[in-house]
C-alpha cells in the first residue's frame, strides 16, 4: 500500500489539524500557528493544505482546510499533498475508518509501465479504524484499479482471464472457462459472436469460492476489453478509453478480493465474459439475429450495444442457480454518463429492501449510487419486427434505462438483482484517486454485502 497505516503510534509523528471553514480559532491550535494560517491566507477552505514550521525551520506539522463539512474521502488528497514523513491527525476525525480508507486510495499510483511511486508516507491508524477492513477495501480498489488502466495489449481476454486466476489462486477459489467454439457447444452464443472477430478468443470465465452451503452471491462483470464498436465503429475519439470497457469485469473481481479477504460467509460465483469487439471477415452484423442461451432471439440494430449481449448469456447462467443476490456491473451505455455524469452510476433493481440499502450504503461509506427506475413502457422500444428483441431502440432515449430492460429479460428467477451502469474512470485527479482507473459501487455493496452476510 502506498501510504502505510501503522497501527501502534509512531514516535515523533508529525500532526495533521483539521480546520472547518473560517474555524482557526476552534480547531484548538497555537497563537503562533495561526497567525501563520493568517499570513498564508489559509481559513479553512475544502482540500487546502498548509505545512507549518516549527523552530529552526523544522516542519512542525500541517492544516487540512475540510471546509462546511468536506466528507471523509476528501482527507485522501493528503497521501499527495504532505511532505514525506510520519504522521498522525490531531484529533479523531469524525469518520476514523472511512478517513483511513481516504488515505490509502488517495495515495494509489499505477507503476506498471515506469512511473515512480508515491511518496514514502506512513500515518497513525485513526482510533477506531478497523486496520484489516482498511487494507482489504483499498486492495480490492487497487485491484480495481490496476486492471483498467492497463492497455489492452496487455489485457486481452486471456489477459483478463490470467488475472482472474491469479486473484483464486490467492484465495483458493475454483476458476472454470469456457473458450472459443466450446461457447457454442455450451449454448452462449452471444458471447461467442461478439467476440468471434478477435485473434484473441471470446470466452466466459467462472470462478467459485466459499461453501457450498452458504448462500449464494453472483457477480457478473462486463468484460469488454477492447471495443472498437465493430462494424458500426466507433470515431477515433470514442475508442480513446475503450481499455476501460471492461471496467465492469474490474469491478467485480474487486468487490470479490474484498470479500474473499473477509472470509465472508457466502457462496460467492464471479462470471465474466471476457471479449473484444473487433472488425473482421467474421464480425457479426447489423441486421444479424443472435441466439442466446436464454432462447431469446435478438435483433442486432447496432454492434456497439455489445455490452449486453455478453451480459445476456452470463446472467441467464446465473440466474438458473437462483442466487440470494446477483449484482452485474458494467461500462455499459454513454447516456448514464449524460444524465448522472462520470462520477454518479445509477443502479436499477425491482427488490425495494436491496434498493433502500444501497442508497444508505453509498452515503455511508462515500460511494456515490443513484437509484434509476426500470420503466415498465420502454420496454416496448427494444421491440423487433423479425425477433423478440432488439438490442438498442430506434429513437435513442432513455439509453441507460432500455439496456437495463434488456438485462432484465434475462433475470427472471433470482429476486435480488441489481445492475450498475458504471463509468469506471475517473477524468480528472480526485481527492482519494488520480485521474484514470476507478472502482464505483463496490465499496457500498461490500457494507452490504458485510452486513447480510458476515
Amino acid at each position: 500500500m502506498p501510504v502505510e497505516l501503522v497501527e501502534k503510534k509512531l514516535d515523533g509523528a508529525l500532526p495533521v489539524h483539521l480546520v472547518a471553514r473560517d474555524g482557526l480559532e476552534a480547531a484548538g491550535l497555537a497563537p503562533s500557528t495561526i497567525a501563520w494560517a493568517r499570513a498564508n491566507g489559509f481559513s479553512g477552505e475544502a482540500g487546502r493544505t498548509l505545512a507549518v514550521p516549527g523552530q529552526n525551520g523544522a516542519l512542525a506539522g500541517a492544516l487540512f482546510g475540510i471546509g462546511d463539512g468536506e466528507g471523509a474521502l476528501a482527507l485522501g488528497v493528503l497521501s499527495r499533498n504532505l511532505p514525506e514523513g510520519d504522521w498522525h491527525f490531531a484529533a479523531t476525525p469524525a469518520e476514523p475508518e472511512l478517513a483511513a480508507i481516504a488515505l490509502a486510495l488517495g495515495g494509489y499510483v499505477f507503476t506498471r509501465y515506469g512511473k515512480k511511486s508515491g511518496k514514502a508516507l506512513r500515518f497513525d491508524l485513526p482510533a477506531g479504524a478497523d486496520a484489516g477492513r482498511v487494507r482489504r477495501i483499498a486492495d480490492g480498489v487497487f485491484l480495481t484499479r490496476d486492471l483498467v488502466n492497463t492497455p489492452t495489449s496487455d489485457m486481452g481476454p486471456e489477459d483478463l482471464e490470467m488475472a482472474v486466476r491469479t486473484l483464486a489462486g490467492v484465495h483458493k477459489a475454483e476458476v472454470f472457462v469456457i473458450k472459443g467454439d466450446d461457447l457454442l457447444a455450451q449454448n452462449f452464443p452471444m458471447i461467442h459472436a461478439v467476440g468471434r472477430a478477435s485473434t484473441g478468443a471470446p470466452r466466459l470465465i467462472d470462478m467459485t469460492w466459499g461453501s457450498k452451503a452458504a448462500p449464494k452471491v453472483t457477480l457478473v462483470g462486463k468484460g469488454v476489453c477492447f471495443d472498437t464498436g465493430g462494424l458500426d465503429i466507433k470515431p477515433s475519439s470514442g475508442m480513446l478509453l475503450m481499455k476501460k470497457d471492461m471496467g465492469g469485469a474490474a469491478n467485480v473481481l474487486g468487490l470479490a478480493s474484498m470479500i474473499m479477504a473477509a472470509g465472508l460467509n457466502v457462496r460467492l460465483r464471479v462470471l465474466i465474459p471476457a471479449v473484444e469487439n473487433s472488425i473482421a471477415g467474421n464480425a457479426f452484423r447489423p441486421g444479424d439475429v443472435l441466439a442466446s442461451r436464454k432462447g431469446i432471439t435478438v435483433e442486432i440494430g447496432n454492434t456497439d450495444a455489445e455490452g449486453r449481449l455478453v451480459l445476456g448469456d452470463a446472467l441467464a447462467l446465473a440466474d438458473d442457480e437462483e442466487p440470494q443476490l446477483l449484482v452485474d456491473m458494467a461500462t455499459l451505455t454513454g447516456a448514464a454518463r449524460v444524465a448522472l455524469g462520470p462520477d454518479l452510476p445509477p443502479f436499477y433493481t425491482g427488490d425495494e429492501a436491496l434498493a433502500s440499502d444501497l442508497t444508505a450504503a453509498s452515503a455511508a461509506v462515500e460511494d456515490p449510487l443513484w437509484r434509476m427506475p426500470l420503466w415498465r413502457p420502454y420496454d416496448a422500444k427494444l421491440s423487433s419486427k423479425i425477433a423478440d428483441i432488439n438490442n438498442v431502440t430506434t429513437d435513442g432515449f432513455a439509453g441507460s434505462i432500455t439496456a437495463a430492460l434488456f438485462l432484465k429479460r434475462f433475470v427472471e428467477k433470482t429476486a435480488s438483482w441489481a445492475h450498475f451502469d458504471i463509468f469506471a474512470w475517473n477524468p480528472a485527479d480526485r481527492p482519494h484517486g488520480p485521474a484514470g482507473g476507478e472502482a464505483q459501487g463496490i465499496r457500498a455493496l461490500e457494507r452490504i454485502i458485510s452486513n447480510r452476510f458476515g
